[in-house]
């Protein structure tokens, strides 16, 4: 069998979406100009291709976005989703210590390497 980097050996994937937070009321709410306040999430899904991952992911996704009542006015909010924003196949079992995500980047100073990286403290959200 060939290898395809688009196919996870152990069927899991990891999938983002994007979502934006709206006012219901808002006349700009689906102004491509307006600005707006919006989440990437991340999650693992178990599928047997790339495509069901994308699907399974749009799913959860979409389960996001029931309108509600926010704030203390009780003003009519909801999360819309934008879209999916990365399918990424798992190369190896789920378990302590397995890579699930990795980012090339380009040449750079060590000083400037240095600076990426952050203390235990500053990365407790």
């Amino acid at each position: 069998m060939a290898y395809d980097k688009n196919i996870s050996p152990v069927n899991w994937y990891m999938v983002s979406y994007l979502l934006r937070f709206t006012e219901l009321g808002d006349p700009r709410k689906n102004d491509n100009e307006a600005r707006f306040m919006s989440w990437e999430n991340t999650i693992l899904v178990n599928a047997p291709s790339i495509d069901e991952a994308y699907e399974k992911g749009l799913k959860v996704a979409r389960g996001s976005t029931q309108p509600y009542k926010g704030g203390p006015q009780g003003i009519p909010v909801q999360w819309k989703l934008v879209g999916i924003t990365q399918v990424l196949p798992i190369y190896e079992a789920l378990e302590d210590g397995c890579e699930i995500a990795w980012t090339e980047r380009a040449p750079r100073k060590l000083k400037n390497l240095k600076q990426m990286v952050g203390s235990k403290s500053s990365l407790l959200q």
